[in-house]
């Protein structure tokens, strides 16, 4: 096999979706897997559409997930002459021919096509004129063989065939000089040698039109595969209506990169059972022998599930890193970035077991973080009574004798509270809870004072003793 050299080829007409990325993802795997070289081409001719908003957006997702490109991001308004100088080369030998029909007349026909029930196709009016310098608008069209077949051996789907007779004479070169999709696309993937052109199964009607335009200008045809697309949970085609669609909008609700590649990676390939892959066992295992034909559905619960599993897994250094923008977000930013690196990843550790995002890990952190808490009205109400005030009290007084306040010192500490008191534990450690994080779930309960340390609990327990003599 000669290097392997696959691409991924966005238009920026918005966002770049789940599809999108599942489509990089599997071409990204294919290079490694082979040590080819992976490209990232922006296929912004279509000017009507095309916005460097999305061009930022899409290169900004790209980094997000960790799919690194070899080479560009070559942009295809960057390459106009290179497409303009192909199609003159198809004029000169006679591929290509100046089509003078306007733009009324194409939809007239069209509709007359539509009205007996023919399927509408460029009647090839122009081709035999010979017309070589147009004077007024005119557009360059490909002469399409109209005979035989175009056959593919799909990646994917295996051998498709297709009936040249159905094709039509495609524009190359619009009247303003701008070159079409499909025109574009094959001297691009010609020029950059690419050898796999793995893509959507939307653009599979589209390959039977451009396996002859490689053919006549002399180039080596790739090998194609079409991926199916995704589906919602209602077997409808994915669109914001199923939910976010946009890879940055799961890095905003606190989606783990690693996560949200692991579940991409099976939306239409397996490996046996295997549900949890590292990058690695990606690469080296990846194949498209194993990539389905049939559409894949988005789950987003198995996501949300895929991504708690990463998060309790990954090393806490990392994920206190990525927890940062959500601690900003929450508020406590501030706060964050003054505790040290140890402290993060003790909060981490204490939180991983119950978030299922870094969004809800952020809410989680915000009374460890604030100086004054927001207490949870209803819970004060039950557990702050003056009944226990006192016992609140006593535990205060003996936490501010214990001399190195860790978790052997405070366990002892409270036992005897509890034992003097004759009650239970969740009887003390319920009130002690909301005292300090104002709510009724938290980690263990030592786990809590560790983050808080000595100065905090002690002042919360004080203030909390003091609302419960009031109530």
């Amino acid at each position: 096999m000669s290097q392997v050299r696959v691409r991924f080829a966005p238009s920026p007409t918005g966002y770049l979706h789940i599809g999108g990325v599942r489509t990089a993802l599997f071409n990204w795997l294919y290079a490694r897997r082979h040590h080819g070289t992976f490209i990232l081409r922006i296929e912004d001719t279509d000017q009507s559409r095309s916005t460097e908003e999305a061009i930022t957006a899409i290169l900004e997702g790209m980094r997000w997930v960790g799919l690194d490109w070899d080479e560009g991001p070559y942009r295809q308004t960057e390459r106009m002459e290179l497409y303009r100088d192909h199609a003159m080369r198809l004029f000169a030998n006679g591929q290509a021919y100046w089509c003078v029909c306007t733009a009324e007349e194409l939809e007239e026909r069209r509709k007359e096509a539509l009205a007996k029930g023919l399927q509408p196709r460029y009647d090839g009016r122009c081709r035999e004129r010979g017309i070589v310098n147009p004077t007024g608008e005119a557009a360059l069209r490909f002469r399409a063989p109209q005979e035989g077949q175009t056959v593919i051996e799909d990646l994917v789907k295996g051998r498709v065939v297709f009936d040249n007779a159905v094709l039509d004479d495609l524009i190359i070169l619009r009247s303003n000089g701008y070159p079409t999709y499909n025109f574009s696309v094959v001297v691009d993937d010609a020029l950059m040698g690419i050898t796999h052109v793995v893509r959507g199964d939307d653009h599979l009607t589209n390959t039977p039109r451009q396996v002859p335009i490689f053919q006549a200008l002399g180039f080596h045809v790739p090998q194609f595969g079409h991926l199916s697309i995704i589906l919602g949970s209602d077997k409808a085609r994915l669109s914001k209506r199923h939910g976010a669609t946009s890879v940055l909008a799961y890095r905003d609700m606190g989606y783990l990169p690693e996560a949200m590649l692991n579940y991409l990676v099976r939306l239409g390939w397996s490996f046996g059972d295997q549900e949890v892959f590292s990058l690695q066992e990606m690469i080296e295992k990846f194949s498209f022998d194993n990539v389905q034909k049939s559409s894949a559905v988005f789950n987003p619960e198995k996501l949300l599930w895929l991504n708690a599993q990463y998060i309790k897994q990954s090393e806490p250094k990392r994920v206190a890193e990525q927890l940062q923008p959500f601690l900003e977000r929450a508020g406590v930013g501030a706060e964050a970035a003054g505790k040290s690196g140890e402290w993060m990843e003790r909060l981490v550790l204490a939180f991983r077991e119950r978030s299922q995002t870094l969004e809800e890990m952020a809410k989680a952190a915000i009374p460890y973080l604030q100086a004054d808490i927001q207490m949870d009205e209803a819970a004060a109400k039950k557990f702050l009574t003056p009944a226990i005030a006192p016992l609140l009290e006593r535990l205060a007084d003996r936490f501010a004798a214990v001399p190195d306040f860790d978790k052997e010192g405070l366990e002892a500490v409270f036992k005897n509270v509890i034992a003097e008191a004759g009650i239970k534990m969740g009887e003390l450690a319920q009130p002690v809870r909301v005292a300090l994080t104002g709510r009724t779930a938290s980690p263990g309960l030592f786990e809590v004072i560790d983050l808080l340390g000595r100065d905090r609990t002690l002042e919360r327990l004080r203030h909390a003793v003091s609302r419960a003599q009031r109530a």
